[in-house]
């Protein structure tokens, strides 16, 4: 897919991974709507920064991607600022450390808020944008999962089980949008300067950079530019693919 001129919906798209994916596209010529959940100053600020950079429009939008009305707010009012909406990235997601043997710090309302944003959330996303795309004839979804949807690692049994979901969605969504809409899922490894690493312990950080053959944490560019791969591809639908620096093999 020429993605110039092409408008892209990414979700935490001012976070650490977001906005590099935003500016990745916009690089290419994407116009890009960035969503938000709580950091209204911070995501404008993103816009700005990639209208400045790169001369396309761009726009932050606010959403709870645990509310259905909200998300089918959010993707009107994407399509009629934009007047299309050609790919949806989703990488806005949710952790907490807890330590796999302490099964009473992961309470049910942990659970729960996890997996309603980490994969409840983008299946509501992705069942929102599908008609869009299909009518467009046309569309590319990448999720942003993790290693430890792959592998019993992660800051919680919640968030491994959670990302173990959207890898598994994705492939089935793949199933369900063809040949319109492409699906395709990038699996990060420890990424340093980001929420999501924030919230781990010093001891997951340093052990996750240790375990990789390269001894270092994955690239958030090398991330967002998978990203681009594959909203570009034409041949490429189901797939997830690794970026860990050596640690996790699939």
């Amino acid at each position: 897919m020429d993605l110039n001129g092409a408008v892209a919906l990414v979700t935490g798209g001012n976070g650490g991974l977001g906005q590099r994916v935003c500016h990745a596209l916009a690089k290419e010529g994407a116009h890009i709507a960035v969503m938000y959940a709580q950091s209204r100053d911070q995501a404008e600020q993103v816009a700005r920064d990639l209208t400045a950079r790169h001369q396309v429009n761009a726009c932050a939008f606010a959403c709870d991607i645990t509310n259905g009305a909200a998300i089918e707010t959010l993707v009107a009012g994407v399509t009629a600022r934009f007047g299309r909406l050609d790919i949806l990235v989703n990488d806005a997601a949710y952790n907490k450390a807890i330590p796999f043997p302490d099964l009473d710090a992961l309470t049910p309302e942990v659970w729960e808020r996890i997996m309603a944003v980490n994969l409840t959330g983008p299946m509501r996303l992705m069942q929102a944008v599908a008609p869009v795309m299909k009518a467009q004839g046309q569309g590319r979804i990448v999720n942003i999962a993790s290693v430890a949807g792959l592998h019993p690692t992660g800051s919680s049994i919640a968030y491994a089980v959670s990302k173990a979901g959207l890898i598994h969605l994705t492939r089935c969504m793949a199933v369900a949008l063809a040949p319109e809409t492409l699906v395709n899922c990038v699996a990060p490894g420890l990424l340093e300067g980001t929420r999501a690493t924030a919230n781990l312990r010093a001891e997951q950080i340093e052990r996750s950079a240790a375990g990789a053959l390269l001894k270092k944490a994955a690239d958030k560019d090398d991330c967002a530019d998978m990203v681009v791969t594959m909203c570009r591809t034409g041949t490429m639908t189901g797939q997830t693919v690794v970026i860990d620096a050596g640690r996790v093999f699939h």
